[in-house]
């Protein structure tokens, strides 16, 4: 009887098989849902300036917008887009927060908000993006803009390319500061295009933002002088979910400001664009977000690396692998309803080796109230090699003898 096994094990390993299988679809970059249009029913609101947009940023919902595609000049809500690059220069290895940048005779003379930087004068790359978040300086913002691109003009260009990557349409970027140019226009939908992608894409900018007072350290020719920073973003006094982000003003644009907060889980974004003095600006801004959070909640699917089944393995080194949440699903639903999320799972009924971790293998689709809300990528938790001859002898033994 044994010998008619080892026989027949013989003339297994002999056999050619084919067992028809796809190719694996390789993971593509999860990219965020395209803002929406506004939930119908509940009440909307004026906001007393030339333009307005409410968007709750991880979802890209639009909450409330007013003339949000009017071209209106920005001031120093530019920065979000001068910020943007320099958090994108640092994750990409082009620059490091410790690098040492000199300020040039052309970024020392900026007018507007400035930290008097003087020529010559040297201070970290981090230290200027303070400067240029906390208290707006547009000396600090030129001085980076010359050090990422080489001189203002071609970061302007990095800008406008950028923006035009972002779909942002109504938007021309003349210099990284925001001073008054006919030219230099933009929009509050744009602004929050790119608020969205700033503090979804770099969460780190809060660290920045949110701070009250600081200091940088002058070191000139005159010696060793500190110089207080005090952010221009009131709202992180008088609005206890306030996270940031950027206020402006000139004479053309009036008052804006491209404001975040978060309660219970919940972001939010509010651009102003031309309000006609400081208080009316944070007061709208206010008023707009505690409209979203008294009307809105989020609702979240399986948190991303959540294991959700297997799949079986065709010709590996193992006869299945895990399949994991590739990222999570959020939905934006009424306040005050339940927050469940329902899914239905669409898995492949077998991947061929071999293939890498985050193979995909099949997706999640999220529902609420029976309508779809989303859906994402299951891929696979580990990579999986083609099986060799041991393998496959050690699989068909354990069968025989199971």
């Amino acid at each position: 009887m044994a010998f008619k096994k080892a026989i027949a094990f013989v003339m297994m390993l002999a056999i050619t098989f084919s067992i028809s299988a796809y190719a694996i679809e390789q993971p593509k970059e999860q990219q965020p849902p395209q803002p929406q249009q506004p939930v119908d029913g509940l009440p909307t609101l004026k906001v007393n300036a030339k333009a307005a947009l409410l968007m709750e940023p991880v979802t890209g919902r639009i909450l409330l917008e007013q003339n949000s595609h009017d071209r209106l000049p920005p001031a120093s809500v530019t920065k979000v887009m001068t910020m943007l690059i320099i958090f994108e220069s640092v994750e990409q290895g082009k620059i490091a927060w410790d690098d040492m940048v000199t300020t040039s005779e052309h970024a020392a003379g900026m007018g507007g908000s400035q930290v008097y930087l003087e020529t010559m004068e040297q201070q970290t790359v981090r230290d200027l993006t303070k400067a240029i978040v906390i208290s707006s300086g547009n000396d600090a913002a030129v001085a980076m803009s010359e050090f990422i691109a080489g001189s203002e003009d071609g970061f302007v260009t990095m800008m406008n390319s950028r923006a035009k990557e972002l779909g942002m349409l109504d938007t021309n970027f003349v210099n990284a500061c925001g001073l008054d140019d006919p030219n230099h226009l933009t929009s509050a939908y744009d602004i929050s295009v790119m608020t969205r992608e700033l503090i979804t894409k770099h969460p780190k900018v809060f660290e920045f933002s949110t701070i009250w007072m600081d200091k940088i350290v002058h070191k000139t020719a005159r010696g060793v002088e500190d110089f207080g920073l005090s952010n221009t973003n009131r709202l992180l006094k008088s609005y206890p979910a306030a996270t940031g982000l950027k206020t402006g003003s000139t004479s053309a644009a009036l008052y804006c400001i491209s404001a975040t907060a978060e309660k219970n889980g919940l972001q939010l974004n509010a651009v102003v664009l031309g309000a006609p003095d400081p208080t009316t600006r944070f007061g709208e801004a206010i008023k707009m977000m505690d409209y979203g959070f008294a009307n809105y909640a989020m609702a979240s699917g399986d948190a991303a690396g959540t294991v959700l089944g297997e799949v079986a393995v065709v010709k590996g080194n193992v006869e299945k692998v895990q399949v994991k949440v590739g990222s999570q699903v959020n939905a934006l639903i009424p306040k005050g309803k339940s927050a469940e999320l329902t899914k239905a799972i669409e898995l492949s009924t077998s991947l061929p080796a071999p293939f890498p971790e985050g193979a995909k293998a099949g997706q999640a689709v999220y529902y609420y109230e029976g309508n779809e809300v989303g859906k994402c990528d299951l891929v696979t938790a580990a990579a999986v090699s083609r099986a060799n001859l041991g393998d496959t002898m050690s699989r068909m033994l354990r069968k025989w003898f199971r």
